[in-house]
């Protein structure tokens, strides 16, 4: 667990969808503004042509917000140990989540009593994030 890997960023499956949709209401309002300025009906052109460019107005802003937001919020790997303890000795061992580690499972020999030891606990090491002010008391 000690390798580094980028942090992940995600693209909500609904802004996504919601972006497809937009996108097409524009496109289709487009459509109808040329049509009905085919017909020499100028008014419906032009309310027409406004919802498409209103559209993609809208698509634009969206866009760049939801590109802000996921550059602010990369999620970044917690590190998860395990907590190894003696039943005889009380000797405590805490090491890297391993994959197949539960609680109260044997985890090998005690090195002090040669007793089996058992995963005591198993938790997410939360990280203390600097601030720029600190408290006073």
């Amino acid at each position: 667990m000690s390798e580094k890997r980028p942090p992940t960023r995600r693209f909500s499956t609904i802004m996504f969808i919601i972006i497809l949709v937009a996108l097409g209401l524009s496109i289709a309002a487009f459509y109808q503004a040329i049509f009905a300025f085919a017909n020499q009906e100028f008014a419906t052109g032009s309310y027409f042509a406004l919802i498409g460019i209103m559209g993609l107005t809208f698509l634009t802003y969206l866009l760049i917000q939801t590109r802000r937001k996921t550059l602010k919020l990369p999620i970044h790997a917690q590190r998860v140990a395990t907590t190894i303890l003696c039943q005889k000795c009380g000797f405590k061992n805490i090491r890297d989540f391993q994959r197949g580690d539960y609680i109260l499972r044997e985890a090998g020999e005690c090195p002090k009593c040669n007793e089996k030891m058992i995963i005591n606990s198993v938790y997410r090491e939360a990280k203390e994030e600097k601030k720029g002010t600190q408290k006073l008391s």
